[in-house]
């Protein structure tokens, strides 16, 4: 999807070619030459660079990557693109401080039309902009076989092993794993549950923390019910860590003022950062169109939450991943996935 303008637009822009140039080991003049011959699609763009020369002859054909026998993103080889997200990435990993990034994501896992291309766009998304931590959320047990062989250099925690679940990834150079809790929710009818693992990462200590809250407007009582327990282990960690909670709440915000809006020491990433326009839904039928939903909805059912003491963990930038439509004529999920940088003050 062609990026538009403005500030917002020109950081797509940048993000993009980043994620071009990750994925065909070029330069971003390269990456940038071929997205604009292909309208901003990554997808397009990377279809044209290794696209067989007897199909341009001016053009030299490249390498296609490949893991085995099948074209697939391998995401444990970083050796060639650590330079660049040096660089040119507008978010970087935690190092003593600095900068802390994660994606959430909704992946729709339930969803079988076309998963292995579907699967193969989240693991190039997560490739191009290799972040610290990854919240999953409708992963399902041959999804995550999937994971486990193509992103190697994460370690994933997840919820559950059977039906559908959740997982979070951590960066084995990045995060060092301490325990995991999964903790139930009595009254699901969805299988649902919260995910929480304790970590550190360079010596600072987080309770990281997902789950897929109860979906449809039917059962919004459960779903409420079930984000006061969010809120509630949210309160429960030390006060010396912090906390991240990353996820597919499906809330409507009237249902969050109904719980009686979130506590002092609680804080909305969207809202703290001044509620960016765009990043605000995402969970689109208009813009996206893999359920075939005739009607225009749009919600804000992705949603991060985070509470650090002494405010030090700020959140510095959102973005929406996701968004290319592939070749089988679907985006990678019903939910655009969210990018978050935030800033760790030691």
């Amino acid at each position: 999807m062609e990026p538009g303008n403005g500030a917002d637009a020109e950081e797509t822009r940048r993000l993009r070619c980043l994620e071009f140039a990750l994925v065909a080991k070029c330069d971003t003049t390269v990456a940038h030459s071929y997205l604009t011959e292909n309208d901003w699609n990554v997808n397009k763009a990377l279809s044209a660079f290794f696209e067989p020369a007897d199909k341009d002859p001016a053009k030299p054909r490249q390498p296609m990557p490949t893991c085995e026998a099948d074209h697939c993103i391998d995401l444990t080889n970083e050796e060639n693109v650590k330079d660049l997200i040096h660089e040119t990435a507008p978010i970087t990993s935690v190092v003593d401080g600095g900068l802390f990034n994660f994606i959430t994501w909704n992946i729709d896992g339930l969803d079988a039309s076309n998963l292995q291309e579907r699967a193969q766009a989240v693991c190039t998304c997560l490739a191009g902009y290799s972040p610290d931590v990854v919240f999953l959320q409708e992963v399902i047990p041959l999804y995550c076989v999937y994971l486990k062989k193509r992103a190697s250099n994460y370690r994933i925690i997840t919820g559950n092993e059977e039906g559908y679940f959740t997982a979070i990834l951590l960066k084995k150079e990045r995060v060092k794993f301490i325990s995991k809790e999964i903790i139930p929710f009595p009254s699901t009818k969805m299988m649902r549950n919260l995910l929480r693992v304790h970590v550190t990462i360079s010596g600072n200590e987080f309770y990281l923390m997902t789950s897929h809250l109860e979906s449809t407007i039917e059962h919004a009582a459960e779903r409420m019910n079930q984000l006061k327990i969010v809120f509630q282990k949210m309160q429960e960690a030390p006060e010396s860590t912090t906390v991240v909670f990353a996820g597919d709440t499906n809330l409507r915000d009237q249902e969050v003022t109904k719980c009686g809006g979130l506590p002092s020491n609680i804080f909305d990433a969207w809202e703290f950062l001044g509620k960016p326009k765009h990043c605000q839904y995402t969970w689109d039928t208009r813009m996206n169109t893999n359920l075939g939903i005739p009607a225009a909805r749009k919600h804000r059912f992705d949603r991060i939450y985070f509470r650090a003491e002494q405010g030090r963990l700020i959140p510095q930038s959102l973005d929406l991943v996701g968004m290319d439509k592939l070749e089988c004529g679907k985006f990678p999920s019903d939910h655009w996935g969210i990018l978050c940088g935030m800033d760790v003050v030691l």
